[in-house]
């Protein structure tokens, strides 16, 4: 099979450090690649690369000349003083030109009847009336109506839309895509998933959608501190390899660390003696102590600030209504916040739901109704459009000033360099310049300032956009774990089933719909026809449950059970104990991080069998 693009020998630096060398890639027409890996790791430089964006500075980049790219940009700019119909069709294509001069020509109240004769016919000749179909299907899809609208005019998410429409119309050999799934709806994205896999497309794209690389791509390429992984398989697949790889690399690193310790000992011999030594080992030496030095631990990050004490009242909405333009966005709509509520905010592009939460955050005053605030309400807002950061301040200089010392969930008290550090900004980054920052690595920073005002009531607004896939797994386990109100809007379908338990559906018309239930199982409700309920069995009596008899446990398995109940108590302290004393550890302290580590997984796997032999007696 010919390779469509190929990468050689690529090297590529950013701010005088090289993301990558002597990488070799080779994408094969009909793959649909996911390129993933952290912030910061060269995926967005990768894929420009790859799409001639701009040349690379070591090695090449080879395709057929007459193989057509479309590249989605992370952030895509347009050329000024367009409309959104200039842009979109192209003055080279016969067919999109009638196209174009037709839809204008509709959207006029009074057309021209012999304009418009004239184009019914000249768009029959050119067969383009089932590629008019296509074209307004995906603008359709896009939320692109007004094509007379100048794109100055337009927002953010909308520009992004714009450009995945126009390259979606254009359909190239090679779609290589930047975070296609940002700003869109998740109806859009699950259409949007089954037109990319229609046909035999060729695709490269960087994506943290788990759900979208799990049902879109058949190849996952991990970047990884400048090295090339590739895996044949679905995300799943990459996933129990990787974990399988890591553990070879753990080998493989031990066994270095083990052996470079005793070439330590040769070389500190003394100097006279080392000149009798081989040349070749001395060199080796160097060698290995250079890979073993560019290894470095898997870091995580570690969310685990203090929350502020929730009172009794949280936040009462009685009966509010918002409506703008005479149109209705909410339309009395009332709801009291208990402790613990995970909330999923739903529904299209739109339909309201940034206005319901400036109401929530006490921005946005409603037109009708009360919002009643506990005193103790705390609220942590992840707003998606980030924060202005000043690009020429150095990263801890934000931090600090917040605060210099930040409180932890356990009580103890860090500064702001030791929690970026947490965070994964290194020393060198810390004191680095804002501009140097990745655009995820920018998205993690606001979330880390967010998190610093110890909230207990959490919005977090499309958090996943940009957020490499290890960040988004730590920030999982913190929301797992967070006890205060968490409202959470995202069209991450894998997010949204793991962390909310009741949904908020904003249906578009001001009203306000509630289920109890994660996305998936909304979304199978709503495709499950409801059956119609007899007559008759309204008139049936409901049977008395409290007639059957519950299963008694024995003597023993009652001792177990109350036995469980301590024993579950005692292993969640001794591990809350143990993970704490991993931030008092030396870092250079490999072995002790180590021993510790494997502790706590250790009582992890006895604490999963406790809590399962729990579950199971409770249910008896």
């Amino acid at each position: 099979m010919s390779t469509l693009i190929a990468a050689e020998n690529l090297g590529h630096a950013y701010h005088d450090e090289w993301l990558f060398k002597n990488l070799t890639l080779g994408i094969q027409p009909g793959q649909r690649v996911a390129l993933v890996g952290i912030n910061g790791a060269g995926k967005s430089t990768l894929l420009k690369l790859l799409a001639e964006r701009f040349n690379p500075l070591e090695g090449k980049i080879v395709k057929n000349k007459s193989v057509k790219i479309g590249f989605l940009d992370q952030e895509p700019s347009f050329p000024d003083g367009h409309s959104i119909s200039d842009f979109i069709f192209s003055t080279e294509n016969k067919q999109q030109q009638l196209i174009k001069e037709y839809e204008e020509l509709i959207e006029d109240p009074n057309p021209d009847e012999k304009t418009l004769n004239r184009l019914y016919e000249e768009l029959s000749e050119h067969n383009a009336w089932e590629y008019e179909h296509e074209i307004k299907t995906i603008l359709s899809r896009m939320g692109i109506t007004h094509l007379q609208q100048q794109i100055s005019t337009l927002s953010g998410g909308q520009k992004k839309r714009l450009a995945l429409a126009k390259l979606l119309i254009e359909d190239p050999e090679i779609y290589v895509l930047d975070e296609p799934t940002n700003h869109l709806d998740i109806d859009t994205i699950e259409w949007l998933e089954k037109l990319l896999t229609s046909g035999n497309k060729t695709i490269l794209l960087v994506t943290h959608d788990r759900y979208f690389l799990d049902n879109v791509c058949n190849t996952i390429v991990e970047l990884d501190r400048g090295k090339i992984y590739n895996y044949n398989g679905n995300y799943a697949y990459f996933l129990e390899k990787k974990s399988e790889r890591e553990m070879a690399d753990e080998s493989t690193f031990q066994k270095n660390k083990n052996l470079l310790k005793k070439e330590l000992e040769w070389m500190r011999r003394m100097p006279a003696a080392r000149t009798t030594k081989s040349q070749s080992r001395i060199d080796a030496f160097y060698d290995l102590e250079s890979k073993t030095k560019q290894r470095s631990d898997n870091q995580s990050v570690t969310l685990n600030v203090k929350m502020a004490r929730q009172g009794n009242k949280i936040l009462e909405l009685d009966h509010i209504g918002q409506s703008f333009d005479d149109k209705p966005i909410i339309n009395d709509f009332s709801y009291t916040f208990k402790r613990a509520d995970r909330i999923g905010l739903a529904g299209k592009n739109g339909t309201g739901k940034s206005t319901l939460l400036n109401i929530i955050t006490g921005h946005l005053t409603p037109e009708k109704g009360k919002v009643s605030t506990g005193e103790t309400t705390v609220y942590g807002y992840y707003k998606q459009g980030g924060l202005a950061f000043n690009e020429k301040e150095r990263v801890i200089d934000i931090v600090k000033s917040d605060a210099e010392y930040i409180k932890m969930a356990d009580g103890q008290t860090i500064s702001a360099s030791q929690l970026l550090t947490l965070f994964l900004f290194p020393p060198k980054k810390q004191h680095g310049m804002v501009e140097k920052l990745s655009g995820g690595e920018k998205k993690r920073l606001h979330l880390m300032k967010v998190l610093m005002q110890n909230p207990n009531f959490l919005i977090l607004d499309e958090p996943t956009n940009d957020l490499d896939i290890d960040t988004l797994n730590v920030l999982e386990e913190f929301l797992e774990n967070f006890p205060g109100v968490l409202i959470l809007v995202s069209h991450d379908r894998y997010l949204l089933d793991k962390m909310s338990e009741q949904l908020f559906i904003m249906e578009g018309n001001g009203e306000v719909g509630i289920y109890n239930g994660n996305y998936s199982e909304y979304r199978i409700s709503l495709e499950t026809p409801k059956e119609k309920t007899p007559a008759k069995a309204k008139e049936q009596p409901v049977q008395n449950t409290a007639a059957i008899p519950a299963k008694k446990l024995s003597f023993k398995e009652q001792k177990e059970l109350e036995d469980s109940e301590l024993k579950i108590a005692e292993l969640e302290a001794k591990i809350q104990e143990l993970s704490n004393s991993l931030l008092t550890i030396d870092s250079a302290d490999y072995n002790k991080i180590q021993d510790v580590s494997k502790t706590i997984e250790g009582l992890n796997q006895e604490l999963e069998k406790v809590t399962e032999r729990w579950l199971t007696l409770s249910e008896l």
